[in-house]
């Protein structure tokens, strides 16, 4: 009998891939049921992995005092909003797509294909439709007060309603970062590439990466990939050809090669979640061989995955430093039931 990690547990001994118990009905790899505790169904996924002790390990990664944003501003200039003395003070009304920038995928965001739910059994039909269900969501349901002694009544949430473990109810996303700069490996090894073309970063480049990085990877690690596409995307050289490219449906992309042995990979590191700097964090288009790993991280593990995250500073950063790992802390939108988010995002060293 296996023990597994919890919110409040240390770092303990979890099966590997080929071990993990079957779920009925549904492919192997899947985690449904694995984190739940007395009686309620898990919604954290393996951002269960990032306990109290992954935290104070990561702490220790701050020593020079040096912190990184890995925002990307995709989106353009916020519009202004109106408001009644425009000489005096200003204020902002902010619209967007929550897939359009910088991103965490949640773990709303993905269906597993053949079984129609999501993480850990959500049927679909629960976060369809303008259901009210806050299930899975990046935040979760607040209580309510309304206060009638006002011109107008004002509702204003109050405190969490449910045991549920939205991403702002545990506090926000703390862990260690490890970057693997892609980038520089296929300098240094010849690799000629376009970002905007379907190239596959391999499992063994990935590793040779992180060894001639000097990078470890520890249990609660939040594996950062650094593809390039970021970097092709702000060269003046290619503006006109980035525009187009940008407002294709069906865009190509580098990313991280989609096949079982990668899916196992990620799983027997026992990384808490992946991110990019490109558009899928995996190769897109998808494989018609083998599910892509949206279907099995983040429906069948319950991972999120980090997208358009900007990685440019960061691995000037890590270079000047000679050092690949850090202290990363993330906070989303606090949005009950989100489906994805901004990831507000700093690499602390």
């Amino acid at each position: 009998m296996f023990e597994m990690a919890s919110l409040h547990d240390g770092q303990q001994s979890l099966p590997s891939f080929d071990e993990l118990p079957l779920v009925a009905g549904m492919p192997t790899g899947c985690t449904w049921g694995f984190w739940d505790r007395d009686g309620e169904p898990d919604e954290l996924g393996t951002f269960n992995l990032i306990t109290p002790k992954v935290v104070c390990e990561a702490i220790k990664e701050v020593r020079e005092g040096v912190s990184v944003s890995l925002k990307c501003v995709a989106l353009g200039p916020f519009p202004k909003g109106k408001i009644a003395n425009p000489s005096q003070s200003f204020d902002d009304t902010v619209s967007f797509n929550t897939q359009a920038g910088s991103q965490w995928d949640g773990l709303r965001h993905v269906v597993h294909e053949g079984s129609q739910k999501l993480y850990n059994g959500v049927p679909k039909e629960q976060i369809a439709g303008g259901h009210t269900s806050t299930k899975l969501g990046i935040d979760r349901k607040f209580a309510v007060d309304t206060v009638m002694n006002l011109p107008a009544p004002v509702t204003i949430g109050l405190i969490y309603t449910d045991r549920g473990t939205g991403w702002h109810q545990r506090g926000g996303i703390v862990a260690r970062g490890v970057l693997v700069d892609y980038v520089a490996y296929a300098q240094r090894h010849g690799i000629s590439y376009r970002p905007t073309e379907r190239h596959e970063i391999t499992l063994d480049a990935i590793e040779q990466a992180a060894v001639e990085q000097g990078v470890e990877f520890h249990q609660g690690d939040i594996l950062i990939l650094r593809s390039g596409l970021i970097q092709w995307q702000a060269d003046s050289a290619n503006r006109s050809e980035a525009a187009v490219w940008a407002r294709k449906p069906d865009k190509a992309c580098i990313g991280v090669r989609a096949s079982q042995d990668t899916v196992a990979w990620l799983w027997n590191h026992h990384f808490a979640a992946v991110a990019g700097d490109n558009i899928a964090w995996e190769a897109v288009p998808y494989p018609l061989d083998h599910p892509s790993l949206h279907q099995c991280l983040v429906p069948l593990f319950g991972m999120p995955i980090g997208e358009l995250w900007n990685l440019e500073e960061l691995a000037l950063t890590c270079a000047r430093l000679g050092r690949y790992s850090f202290l990363l802390t993330s906070m989303p939108l606090c949005i009950p039931g989100g489906v994805a988010s901004p990831p507000n995002a700093i690499a602390i060293f």
